[in-house]
């Protein structure tokens, strides 16, 4: 009887243990939603996150709508999630980053809608200023050109 209530103690604790890890991995700190609607107050934000990560963005696409090359590394996972309540004829991401040398892809609606952005002209932030922002959500990946090169960063978006 002992060894039954020591089985079924054991497994309690070493479930329980398990949650914390389970509630970690569903979470993804660095991922924000938001969302933009024509019309409303709402039509520009602010998020903030990190880049870096081994993964190649550049295995999203190699090249995006316009022909411009998605580069950089970061996470497989989109950093900031963007919705559009209606279609915004111009829209500008912005990555303020301090100085360290950042890359952008916006993907969506759809899988092969995609823009690409990294520093140009003697800036090292990454800059996506599109026109024809069709309603639906947007997957957004801060990058850095370098592997692991982890640095704090602002997004601004604005039409």
């Amino acid at each position: 009887m002992i060894k039954l209530y020591r089985a079924i103690y054991g497994s309690l604790i070493a479930g329980l243990t398990l949650i914390p890890a389970i509630a970690t991995v569903a979470q993804r700190p660095n991922q924000d939603h938001f969302i933009l609607a024509v019309g409303s107050s709402q039509t520009s934000a602010i998020v903030r996150g990190s880049t870096g990560g081994s993964y190649s963005l550049a295995s999203i696409t190699n090249r995006d709508r316009h022909g411009n090359p998605c580069m950089g590394y970061g996470d497989p996972e989109p950093d900031h999630i963007m919705t559009l309540e209606g279609e915004f004829a111009q829209l500008s991401l912005k990555v303020n980053s301090r100085g360290s040398d950042t890359t952008l892809i916006v993907k969506g609606p759809g899988k092969n809608n995609i823009r690409c952005g990294f520093g140009k002209n003697n800036h090292r932030d990454a800059v996506v200023q599109d026109s024809q922002w069709k309603p639906g959500r947007y997957e957004i990946w801060v990058g850095s050109v370098s592997p692991n090169q982890r640095s704090g960063y602002r997004l601004s978006v604005q039409k």
